[in-house]
């Protein structure tokens, strides 16, 4: 069964080890830029949400890509970019919906997220498990649950609100 990455930004404290751990996995440096996950952050409300590949069924990225140099490993359930076919156009950077799609400057190729081949080092150093690697049948109930409790307490608070009117 396909695994994916579930992140739960609720979790998230911001600390961004992920981005570390992941550029230094894939590329030996200890630089953010370099990594396929990345937290974006709003401060003033205290918000912090990492943003990776969503590894999509039907990828805009790789029906962009005019050399066919984006395909989907079904075993691993994943969107994964052939650096011999890629000839760097960025066609994929804009077709992507999350903003999931980086460009190196350095090596003139796009890269993302390639869940570290079924690995996920985001994963296995996220202490807060804000990011996860599980069943992908499982992400759609975990969402479902998540949002039917923030639905409960909104609901609870506006009752409570009520009450004291």
């Amino acid at each position: 069964m396909a695994k994916a990455l579930y992140i739960d930004y609720q979790k998230c404290t911001g600390c961004r080890l992920c981005e570390l751990v992941c550029a230094v996995s894939h590329d030996g440096i200890s630089n953010p830029a370099r990594s396929r996950i990345r937290v974006m952050k709003w401060e003033a409300e205290g918000l912090y949400i990492p943003m990776s590949c969503q590894q999509c069924e039907d990828a805009p990225c790789k029906l962009v890509c005019p050399v066919k140099a984006i395909s989907r490993d079904e075993e691993l359930g994943r969107v994964f970019v052939d650096y011999d076919v890629c000839i760097g156009c960025r066609a994929c950077i804009g077709a992507c919906p999350f903003g999931a799609m980086s460009f190196s400057i350095k090596e003139k190729q796009v890269f993302k997220c390639d869940l570290c081949d079924g690995d996920p080092q985001c994963v296995r150093f996220c202490e807060v498990k804000a990011v996860d690697f599980i069943d992908a049948d499982e992400v759609s109930i975990l969402k479902k649950r998540n949002a039917a409790e923030r639905v409960s307490v909104a609901g609870k608070e506006g009752a409570a609100l009520e009450a004291q009117l």
